[in-house]
């Protein structure tokens, strides 16, 4: 593979070598699990500069740590662990070997010249020999999304027998303005494994945390990202579903111009030991149950699910046959899978579950089509701007038969001997409402999407403030929908 980029007498070519930690006038060596990496310039002057990285494979090397088992496990012929092509061609081996080699620059690390290394380059990518899986429309769907100009030529099979049709292979060359090299060398290193689709070494967890590294701030939005994600963990699907929930995280905290942490703290670290619930939450979860059975509810919605309590009392009572959680946090829905024992379950007990990922700002097809959704706690975790986004997904878009939702009363805070006056139950809510303020929101949100609303309290209810806790039981009212069907007919 090689590295090019042109320059000018301000800005020589040559900086190159600043920027990849390796000299211009030398030729260096260096040893690898595979093999010898070569870095070397066959050209080097103020205004273009080309570095090489060749990789001469150790296949005795390849044989031994491979265990026999050749192409990493991959499903060639019986003689691939002894006749390959990676003497030959660029593989997840040379993809390594670049990590190795120029860790500094995939970093974006440079004293010498910091300037240069946050800055784009125009630069030239060139691999003679790339295993494409997918072939040449393949290669440019993934290069191409992240501001490079693919040629991709297809290597014959046989030059002399042009009949027998092109090889998997292609001649690649990219050249971009207005990448750093650091995303480049990024770019290079996600996508190579990728397009050889066979890594000849094991995938481990922490395979994942090598992605989302050399993915950030590309890898989230690309339009192939399902694609990368499973051939980069080599189809692992438990491997594959962590790297997809992460970059959600990712695509999400984008969106909403926020940090990843900010969106993923339903849970904080300190709560993950599992605790004795209240006997306020025992209560909460008893009425709900109470407000589902009487709405004669079989598949139910826990939207906000946190860390399972609801789930796992819904599991318990076999009048549900379906019951779905869903937050937008990873870490809960984790510890949500831990309490329920979801992978210890029969198979009959497990189809009636799913966790998944999801938030509730977003119309989420998914969710449409269930008798009951719940909304326990939750709404008071979201700013107040946000709240119609959470109305219009839940009441307009999925619109469940029955919707519970239930929050704080905030007039019982006084009651509350250990919360300092004006001070709000939990650090995360942004809001806690009165009764009346409450009943205003649900009479709002039920007329405006064709439900009717009753209240009922949570707790024991007290003569002056009203219960610690308020819950709205929405209902459907079909007639609206029968309306409007008619009126569209």
């Amino acid at each position: 593979m090689t590295i090019s980029t042109t320059g000018t007498a301000g800005n020589p070519a040559t900086d190159l070598g600043y920027l990849l930690h390796k000299h211009p006038d030398k030729a260096q060596a260096f040893s690898t699990s595979y093999g010898t990496a070569h870095v070397f310039y066959p050209e080097a002057d103020a205004e273009r500069c080309t570095a090489a990285l060749l990789l001469e494979t150790d296949t005795l090397a390849l044989l031994r740590r491979g265990k026999g088992k050749g192409r990493g496990g991959a499903p060639d012929a019986a003689l691939a662990q002894y006749v390959n092509d990676r003497p030959y061609a660029a593989s997840s081996l040379l993809a390594v070997a670049l990590s190795s080699v120029f860790s500094s620059a995939l970093r974006g690390v440079c004293n010498a010249r910091p300037e240069r290394a946050a800055a784009p380059l125009p630069l030239r990518v060139e691999v003679p020999a790339l295993p494409a899986r997918g072939g040449a429309d393949l290669v440019r769907r993934l290069f191409e999304p992240l501001g490079w100009t693919v040629t991709a030529d297809p290597v014959p099979l046989d030059t002399a027998f042009p009949e027998w049709g092109d090889s998997r292979y292609v001649r690649l060359v990219l050249e971009s303005q207005r990448l750093t090299l650091a995303a480049a060398l990024r770019h290079l290193y996600v996508l190579l494994p990728v397009l050889d689709d066979a890594k000849h070494y094991w995938v481990s967890a922490d395979e994942v945390d090598k992605l989302l590294r050399a993915g950030e701030g590309w890898l989230a939005g690309h339009p192939e990202q399902q694609l990368i994600t499973s051939r980069y963990l080599s189809r692992r699907w438990s491997l594959t579903r962590q790297a997809r929930e992460r970059l959600e995280l990712v695509r999400l905290a984008e969106a909403d111009d926020s940090e990843v942490e900010d969106i993923d703290n339903a849970v904080a670290e300190e709560t993950e030991a599992e605790e004795k619930p209240a006997p306020l939450a025992e209560q909460r979860r008893a009425a709900i149950l109470t407000a589902l059975h009487a709405s004669g509810a079989a598949r139910v919605l826990d939207l906000g699910c946190g860390q399972g309590q609801l789930v796992r009392a819904l599991l318990k009572d076999t009048r549900f046959t379906e019951i779905v959680g869903v937050d937008v946090s990873v870490r809960a829905l984790t510890i949500a899978a831990r309490r329920i024992g979801l992978d210890r379950m029969g198979e009959r007990q497990a189809a009636r579950v799913r966790l998944v990922q999801g938030s509730l700002a977003y119309t989420d097809n998914r969710l449409k089509g269930y008798d009951a959704a719940v909304l326990s706690e939750v709404i008071e975790h979201l700013d107040l701007p946000r709240l119609p986004a959470l109305e219009y997904s839940v009441f307009g878009h999925a619109r469940p038969r029955t919707v519970v939702v239930t929050t704080p009363n905030v007039e019982y805070n006084v009651r509350w001997e250990s919360l300092p006056a004006g001070h709000a139950r939990h650090g995360d809510h942004r809001f806690e409402w009165t009764r009346e303020e409450f009943r205003a929101w649900a009479a709002t949100v039920a007329g405006r999407h064709g439900y009717d609303v009753e209240f009922g309290p949570v707790g024991p209810e007290d003569p002056e403030v009203g219960p610690p806790t308020q819950m709205a039981v929405f209902h459907r009212d079909d007639r609206d929908d029968t309306d409007k069907e008619a009126k569209a007919a």
